[in-house]
């Protein structure tokens, strides 16, 4: 008994020495980073996170590219604006690619857009631009629908008569409401107890992407398939929006199709109509699913959480509100939404910032709602500074880095609306604001969710003044590190004007 004891932690040692050799031959031509544990590489190093507070700290000791394993899988790991640049901008072609890890494997199928690469990732991202721009976006159609949730939200914070309350549902079941019209075709009452559980599993879908439990289960699928953990909810999660998909597919399939589909699934179910003989198609009702909770979930999750913020920076810099949106509010409100509305705001007052300033720009580059861009395959051909990287190898753009970046903004670590203003006044654009990622891996959404937080928030800044409770003086503007960067839970009193 005693030999065989001594036999396998011999044995044990030997093969944690030899995975451990292995993992650093195959560092030599890699940048530097922590030197990998065996099976975990450095995920203890990392506290099994990938917050930014972990990525500054490895930054300051490596610099501005450096690897870190995850599991027995390397990830550089590029830093600020110049690195990023250079790698998805420069080589965006190469770097078109996704690594579907083997969480969003399992979860996505390897269907629709986000788990999917190739003929098919192609296929499917050009029907969903092409869907948007059908179903209106950036034209009066889809912006009439965005306006009208926005109303519906005025209408039901002002029904609360300025008591103190958490808007953050409120504004996040408008926002999902947006989607649904683009892809079911029409809107749920808020109070739809189908529709409010939809919402709360997408919610549980983004959190468990993030999860301690979702990167271990992308270190060892083999082991985490097994044990039980918030992993293992992601799957329910999914089949219930899947189900949820299906059902308005059923209704779809069984009313008359119209003559011009206003809807995704109308779309959807066209294009399989058209390609059913086409052995290259990749759209079935399996893509369909996927590509639908995909629109839904991303489409809910980033907007709703930067329109919290932008309210929570309402809060901690009243002066904003309380100087800069006087011109705004006495705008005539059919200028608001005209097609030539935001060039009317500047004509309105040379001292005012556009409202890109508080909705997309500012907010979105403090507290970027994807602050580490999901990572790209490195094709053979991508040399990166003295890098030559090999086939396999993963990067991870952090955007994060690129929005608070010294050498870009002159205040990186303060809510500044000025980073977006030349010396005169107006409005100027920075090569470094890339919340969407940039690249032929730009958010598909970017436009929509651009029209949505300008409409949104010009709505609700017109309607209200928002104050902190009695009795509170401070705002805690630390971020809650899951997918994205949320807002701490906060109350606000939402005052008619």
């Amino acid at each position: 008994m005693w030999f065989i004891q001594q036999f396998l932690l011999a044995f044990l040692f030997f093969l944690f020495f030899c995975k451990y050799l292995k993992m650093r031959w195959k560092a030599r031509s890699l940048p530097p980073g922590p030197s990998p544990f065996p099976f975990i590489g450095n995920l203890w190093t990392m506290r099994f996170n990938m917050h930014p507070e972990t990525f500054i700290k490895l930054t300051k000791l490596y610099g501005n590219m450096y690897t870190v394993w995850i599991g027995e899988t390397p990830l550089i790991v590029l830093h600020g604006y110049k690195a990023v640049k250079n790698a998805i901008v420069s080589h965006s072609e190469e770097l078109s690619g996704r690594p579907v890890t083997s969480f969003m494997a399992d979860v996505t199928h390897r269907k629709g857009i986000v788990g999917s690469n190739g003929h098919r990732w192609r296929q499917q991202r050009r029907f969903g631009l092409m869907t948007l721009r059908n179903l209106g976006l950036g034209k009066r159609g889809l912006e009439s629908r965005i306006q009208k949730e926005a109303q519906s939200l005025v209408e039901i914070l002002a029904a609360q008569n300025g008591k103190p309350m958490d808007v953050s549902n409120f504004i996040i079941h408008s926002v999902a409401n947006v989607i649904c019209a683009v892809v079911f075709g029409h809107r749920f009452p808020i109070d739809d107890p189908s529709f409010q559980k939809l919402v709360s599993i997408n919610q549980q879908m983004i959190e468990g992407f993030a999860s301690k439990f979702g990167i271990l289960y992308d270190a060892f699928p083999w082991l985490m398939k097994c044990l039980p953990g918030s992993h293992q909810e992601m799957f329910k999660n999914r089949d219930y929006i899947y189900n949820f998909v299906r059902n308005e597919i059923r209704i779809h399939q069984q009313n008359e199709s119209p003559e011009e589909p206003n809807d995704l699934i109308h779309h959807y179910l066209a294009q399989i109509a058209k390609t059913s003989g086409d052995p290259n198609s990749t759209f079935d009702i399996s893509n369909l699913l996927q590509v639908s909770m995909e629109f839904f979930t991303a489409g809910t999750e980033t907007t709703a959480t930067t329109l919290q913020w932008a309210i929570m920076l309402m809060l901690a810099y009243p002066d904003i509100q309380d100087s800069q949106w006087y011109t705004l509010l006495m705008m005539p409100r059919k200028n608001m939404y005209s097609s030539g509305w935001q060039v009317q705001l500047q004509v309105a007052s040379p001292r005012l910032p556009p409202s890109q300033h508080y909705t997309q720009y500012s907010p979105q580059r403090w507290n970027p709602n994807s602050p580490s861009f999901p990572t790209r395959p490195n094709y053979p051909t991508v040399q990166l500074t003295a890098w030559i990287h090999k086939w396999g190898m993963h990067i991870l753009p952090n955007l994060d880095s690129v929005l608070h970046d010294p050498m870009c903004w002159e205040k990186p670590d303060k809510f500044n609306p000025e980073h977006f203003l030349d010396k005169a006044g107006n409005f100027t654009s920075n090569e470094a604001f890339l919340p969407f990622s940039a690249g032929h891996r730009v958010c598909l959404g970017e436009q929509l969710a651009r029209f949505e937080l300008v409409i949104f928030f010009i709505t609700l800044m017109r309607a209200f003044r928002f104050q902190l409770p009695k009795g509170v003086t401070e705002v805690n503007t630390k971020y809650i590190a899951k997918l994205t960067l949320q807002p701490q839970p906060f109350k606000v009193c939402v005052m008619q004007r």
